[in-house]
C-alpha cells in the first residue's frame, strides 16, 4: 500500500514539474524597453511577444443570422455593431438603412431607424455606438449624429456637417472625436480632431497625409490615421506609415507611444491585380514594395489594444493581430480569421458569412490564460 502511494505522489510531483516547465516555456521574458522622453513614456517592443498564441482562445456561444424565413433575423450587409451593458447588441444594416436590435440570447427586440431625412430617420448610416451616458448613436454620412434612448426612442440630432467631422466618436462628457480633411495647399491632410458637446474646437490629436491619384498615383494600399476612445476617455489613435500608436488623455496631452519591431509585409502581384482590376487605364498607378505596418486595431474593455497586421494566416484566411497589454507590452501574436467588431465583458462580437453567403452575427467567449 505504502509502495502505491508513494508511485501516485511521484506521479503527481512529475506532472507539477511539466505544467511548470510548459508553463515557464510558454512564457518568455519581454526584451522591450521603457523611456521616458520629454514627459513622454515611449514602449518599445521586439518582434516577438511574452506569450505563445495558445494564452488566447475562442469558443462560439451565439449565432444570429437566417438565410430563410424571419425578416428580423435576415441581414443585408452589416456595416457597424454595438453592445449596451445588459449585453444587447445593435447591428447597422448599411443597405437596409436601419439598426436591429436583439438581446443578450439573440432574440430580436426592434428595429430603429429608416430610410429618410426626419427625426430618428437615415440618410447612409456609417457607425453606431454606446456613448457612456447609455444612448445609442448613429453616425448618419457627413450630416449628423442621431441619438437614441437604448428603448429606440428617438432624442435628437446632432448636427456635425459644418465641423466635417467622419468616423466619430463620443467620450463620457459628450466631446466628439472624428476624422477631418484638412485642404491646405501646403500640407493636404486628413485631421484627428476634438470638439466639446457644442461642436467647439478644442484640440487636434495627430493627422496623416491626403493622398492625391492626380499629384502621386493612385495607391490602393495607403492608410489613414486612425482612432478609439477607451473607457478612460484616453484616445488611442495612430497613422500606420511606421508601427507606432499614440495614446492621448482627455486634455489631449500626449502620454504613451507605443512602438514595435517589424517586419514589412510584401505586397504579392495577386494583390496587386486584385486590386487594380478595375482602375481606369488613364489613372496612374502608384504601389509600393511593402504593406503599411499595421492595417487597423481596436481595444478592449480592459484596455487591451488589438492590432491587426497584414501579414495573412499561413492555413486558411485571416490575419495575425498583434495584442498589447494596457501597459503597451507585446504580449501575444493571436491568427483571427474574423474581424473584431466590439470586444466587451469577456465576449467577442462579429459578423459572418456561411458558404452560400448569408451573413451572421456571432458572440465568442473570450478566454485569456496568462
Amino acid at each position: 500500500m505504502r509502495r502505491k502511494i508513494k508511485v501516485i505522489s511521484i506521479f503527481c510531483i512529475l506532472s507539477i514539474i511539466v505544467i511548470l516547465f510548459s508553463c515557464q516555456k510558454q512564457k518568455t521574458d519581454w526584451k522591450g524597453t521603457i523611456e521616458e522622453k520629454n514627459g513622454v513614456t515611449v514602449i518599445t517592443n521586439p518582434k516577438e511577444p511574452i506569450y505563445g498564441e495558445d494564452v488566447f482562445s475562442l469558443e462560439e456561444e451565439l449565432s444570429i443570422g437566417e438565410a430563410e424565413g424571419r425578416e428580423e433575423y435576415m441581414f443585408s450587409q452589416i456595416r457597424s455593431m454595438a453592445v449596451d451593458d445588459a449585453g444587447r447588441i445593435y447591428v447597422l444594416d448599411w443597405k437596409e438603412i436601419h439598426v436591429k436590435t436583439f438581446d443578450q440570447n439573440g432574440t430580436y427586440i426592434r428595429t430603429i431607424g429608416k430610410k429618410g431625412q426626419g427625426p430618428g430617420e437615415f440618410i447612409l448610416p456609417l457607425s453606431v455606438l454606446i456613448t457612456h451616458r447609455n444612448e445609442l448613436a448613429v453616425n448618419d454620412y457627413r450630416s449628423r449624429l442621431a441619438i437614441f434612448s437604448l428603448d429606440g426612442e428617438f432624442k435628437k440630432n446632432i448636427q456635425i456637417a459644418k465641423s466635417g467631422l467622419s468616423s466619430v466618436d463620443i467620450d463620457s462628457e459628450g466631446n466628439i472625436v472624428g476624422r477631418a480633411i484638412v485642404r491646405e495647399e501646403e500640407n493636404p491632410r486628413y485631421e484627428l480632431k476634438k470638439l466639446d458637446s457644442e461642436l467647439n474646437y478644442l484640440h487636434s490629436l495627430g493627422s496623416s497625409p491626403l493622398p492625391s491619384a492626380s499629384r502621386d498615383g493612385f495607391n490602393p494600399f495607403g492608410g489613414i490615421i486612425s482612432f478609439r476612445i477607451d473607457n478612460y476617455d484616453q484616445i488611442i489613435c495612430g497613422y500606420p506609415e511606421n508601427y507606432e500608436i499614440k495614446i492621448y488623455d482627455r486634455e489631449g496631452n500626449l502620454k504613451r507611444k507605443i512602438m514595435k519591431d517589424y517586419d514589412p509585409v510584401e505586397i504579392t502581384d495577386e494583390e496587386i491585380k486584385e486590386a487594380t482590376e478595375n482602375t481606369p487605364p488613364e489613372l496612374k498607378v502608384s504601389i509600393p514594395k511593402y504593406h503599411m505596418a499595421y492595417s487597423w486595431f481596436t481595444v478592449d474593455d480592459e484596455g487591451r489594444i488589438y492590432v491587426m497586421t497584414n501579414k495573412q494566416v499561413d492555413e486558411g484566411e485571416g490575419y495575425y493581430y498583434d495584442v498589447f497589454d494596457p501597459e503597451g507590452k507585446f504580449i501575444v501574436k493571436i491568427p483571427l480569421k474574423i474581424r473584431p467588431y466590439v470586444l466587451k465583458n469577456g465576449k467577442l462580437y462579429t459578423v459572418e458569412e456561411d458558404e452560400e453567403g448569408f451573413l451572421m452575427v456571432k458572440r465568442y467567449e473570450v478566454t485569456w490564460k496568462y
